[in-house]
């Protein structure tokens, strides 16, 4: 590459001017300045722009799509090509990940398909015959301040007289700082807060009475946190949005590569999660109308790499072999440590992982579904962006972790989307195609519920072969309505579920080879997970009492078009069960009960953690798993290079 220093010193070229118009956020552009070679997402993202990178700069997604309105236009690479199409990159569109800043210039950022509405699945219910002793114990004292210079007296020792047995040590100095004005405020009325006998808060007058704590689940994709009343155990708000970590990557390997040996990286994704944690709590507070101070207990579930970057832990390493985390047992720690802000009373409790990718949430689902009591044997999948395993009864569990990535999410699919309104949810297909739509509004992309209900149904039409390729000039046998519905361009043969007058965006909504091959890795890695867990405890399908499906993403899939497209085993239908967001509800036992946050610690240690990167019957299971049912007696037809681009899919490559 030539150089662009000076000739004759050491002087770098002068920066670049970019100006940047996002028709929400600078609708009137603003100026950014771009070193030379760096890319205008950099620019943008160093100027305050937070440009979606759902693939984590990789070049593999749609997300941060910009057009260059002046100056210089950069040639367009491979990816651009890929992701774009012809069309598009005609007009100047550009990925900004992929795209360097060659001159002074002008870009617009795309604006990405408005999603509102979103659907996430909150906990519901509470675990029979759970304990409601959350630790925390708020006691009103009336403490006298020294008033004799010849007793050898402190303000601590007023109050720990005052309040009798049962504190177990010094509070912290934070809370002793205030100590003296607070003793002095109200002729030393006071209310003492406890965790398990050490002193958390010291509060002016009576608030006995108000005693709160808040349980969340940290997903790669979506936050959801509860307020619940610790005395009653009553959920007072529930709060949840998506993860703001998403702007940089869809994926967990794709946030550990944005922060991977960057600390101010690592720091970027911590204030963000941290900042949106802030945010529920002050909306749940206004929403149940209490104070944050009377907050007393957080706990907090997560996967592995979620929960290092929360605690500002390094998780580089975690993407590493062997995938060691930095520490897996239980943490507890003031609130004030972290810091988390919004609740300044609180001790902040997080769970126990399991072992590499397999963390908190997968621990907590357990504890929600009592999988270790059962007397059968029963499977919890949580399928999402990281997808866990879990199987076994009360004589032995092993869990695992199938990295599913994003596309279940909509990511990385052309017109993929996450639930909201406008998302194609149901697809039906018979003589033609019919759809649901979320809102029941005019389709403007498509969701992983609706992609799964498209392949399925497009599998039983004959739009698509069981190994995974559209039909290509050979559609004499389908219906005429599907048959127009495949096209061919440079790209290869898409299938569109929505012509473009029948859309909210103007243009069709297809789906892909490349999206097909999106949906087979990923359904692929979720499906290896179960049948390499089946293999390694030596269980048929028939042996499965139970397959329990867990995260918001499960509330909504339809079970018939998960089977037959592998992503589930073939089960009966009275044989799987939803059962919600079970990380939610486990961390909200937790909450209200420490027997039940004991018993996380004690499950975490007790389940086997299986590899699939080690494992050597791994790439023979999810060579099978990518394919769909009947692909393995059905050679694929040969069309020349798009019959090439479905065996590739086939082989999950």
């Amino acid at each position: 590459m030539r150089s662009r220093r000076r000739c004759g010193n050491t002087a770098m070229a002068k920066s670049l001017t970019v100006t940047i118009t996002d028709k929400t956020a600078a609708p009137d552009g603003k100026a950014a300045r771009a070193a030379p070679d760096e890319t205008y997402l950099e620019a943008a993202q160093r100027a305050g722009f937070e440009i979606a990178a759902t693939c984590g700069g990789r070049g593999r997604c749609r997300s941060c799509r910009i057009k260059i309105l002046e100056g210089a236009v950069p040639p367009p690479g491979i990816s651009d090509r890929v992701q774009l199409g012809h069309d598009e990159v005609h007009e100047r569109f550009r990925l900004a990940c992929q795209t360097k800043v060659i001159a002074d210039s002008a870009i617009l950022i795309a604006p990405p398909k408005t999603e509102t509405g979103h659907k996430i699945l909150a906990a519901k219910g509470r675990a029979a015959g759970l304990s409601l002793d959350c630790g925390i114990d708020k006691r009103h004292i009336r403490a006298a301040a020294p008033a004799d210079e010849n007793e050898r007296n402190s303000d601590w020792d007023a109050v720990h007289t005052a309040y009798g047995d049962g504190l177990t040590d010094t509070p912290p100095v934070e809370i002793l700082r205030r100590l003296p004005a607070l003793l002095r405020g109200q002729g030393g009325s006071l209310t003492v807060t406890t965790f398990n006998g050490r002193v958390i808060a010291i509060e002016a007058g009576d608030t006995a009475a108000h005693r709160y704590g808040m349980a969340f689940d940290i997903g790669t994709t979506s936050i959801v946190g509860s307020l619940i009343d610790l005395e009653t155990g009553e959920e007072l708000a529930a709060v949840g949005g998506l993860n703001p970590q998403a702007v940089h990557g869809g994926d967990l390997m794709s946030r550990i590569a944005y922060a991977q040996f960057e600390p101010k990286k690592l720091q970027t994704l911590r204030a963000k999660v941290l900042g949106a944690v802030n945010g529920f709590v002050a909306e749940a507070c206004e929403a149940a109308g209490i104070d944050a101070a009377h907050i007393h207990k957080v706990v907090v579930v997560g996967n592995t790499v979620m929960h290092h970057v929360f605690l500002g832990i390094d998780p580089t390493h975690v993407g590493l072999a062997p995938y060691a985390p930095a520490v897996r047992d239980a943490i507890e720690l003031p609130a004030a440590e972290l810091p988390l802000k919004s609740v300044p009373n609180a001790i902040v409790c997080l769970l126990p992982l399991i072992a590499g990718f397999v963390g908190a949430d997968t621990v907590a689902a357990v504890l929600a579904t009592r999988l270790d009591e059962s007397a059968e044997i029963r499977a919890l999948v949580d399928i999402g962006t990281n997808g866990e395993v879990v199987m076994g009864s009360r004589d032995k569990l092993m869990a695992c972790s199938a990295p599913a990535g994003p596309a279940l999410e909509g990511a990385q699919i052309r017109h993929g989307m996450r639930g909201a309104v406008g998302a194609i949810e149901k697809v039906s297909i018979e003589d033609d195609v019919s759809l649901g739509v979320i809102g029941e509004v005019k389709p403007v992309g498509i969701c992983g519920s609706g992609l799964i209900d498209a392949i399925a149904k497009m599998l039983e039409s004959g739009v698509l072969d069981p190994s995974g390729l559209l039909r290509g000039d050979d559609r004499a046998d389908l219906a005429p309505a599907l048959a127009a519905r495949l096209s061919r361009d440079e790209a290869g043969v898409s299938f569109a579920l929505a012509r473009a007058a029948e859309s909210g965006i103007d243009e069709d909504i297809s789906l892909s080879q490349g999206d097909i091959r999106q949906l087979q890795l990923a359904k692929g890695a979720i499906c290896a997970g179960v049948m390499l867990l089946q293999r390694v405890m030596g269980l048929p399908d028939e042996k499965i009492a139970e397959l329990m499906l867990c995260g918001g993403f499960g509330n909504y899939l339809d079970t018939d078009s998960a089977v037959r497209i592998r992503l589930l085993p073939p089960l009966p239908a009275d044989r799987i069960a939803y059962f919600g967001n079970a990380a939610a509800l486990g961390a909200q036992m937790a909450l209200l009960s420490e027997t039940e946050r004991a018993r996380a610690s004690d499950l975490a240690r007790r389940i086997e953690h299986v590899s699939l990167a080690t494992d050597p019957a791994f790439q023979e299971i999810f060579v099978t798993a990518v394919q769909f049912p009947g692909a393995e007696a059905k050679p694929a037809r040969r069309e020349g290079r798009n019959g090439r681009r479905g065996r590739r899919a086939r082989a999950g490559e």
